[in-house]
């Protein structure tokens, strides 16, 4: 059975990241994934989008996938349907990305546990901005 990390591991991904991509990023700021990315850019980590829909969300270029952004990238987080976080998984698997955080009501448990498999730390119906502001401190 899944399990999530525990308070200090996720203070400490908090605290360790810089660079964070953002599956399924929107450019409506009224959509949760802008909301979230747009409050951890605040507290200067660095926002990737990555989305087929945009070529820019908060002055930073989008990339249509995953596979296609350029450079490390400390945790990914995900704003996709449960069904469609295989590829997510393929993609960190390939481009050896360690931190996978599936957002709040974003549950798959056979990916996420194929992406332990794959040495991959892996957070599950979480929401990284509240985590964010109730751990940060």
């Amino acid at each position: 059975m899944f399990a999530n990390p525990s308070q200090d591991e996720l203070r400490a991904w908090i605290k360790e990241a810089r660079t964070i991509a953002v599956v399924g990023l929107s450019a409506n700021p009224e959509r949760p994934s802008h909301e979230v990315a747009a409050g951890l850019q605040s507290h200067g980590y660095r926002i990737i989008p990555v989305s087929p829909m945009v070529t820019e969300v908060l002055g930073e270029p989008a990339y249509p996938r995953l596979e296609d952004v350029p450079g490390p990238v400390d945790i990914v987080d995900v704003f996709r349907a449960p069904e469609q976080i295989g590829p997510v998984v393929d993609a960190c698997i390939a481009r050896g990305f360690r931190r996978l955080w599936l957002q709040q009501g974003v549950i798959n448990e056979a990916q996420a546990q194929r992406a332990r498999e794959a040495g991959i730390q892996v957070v599950m119906d979480r929401c990284l901005w509240m985590d964010f502001l109730r751990l940060a401190g």
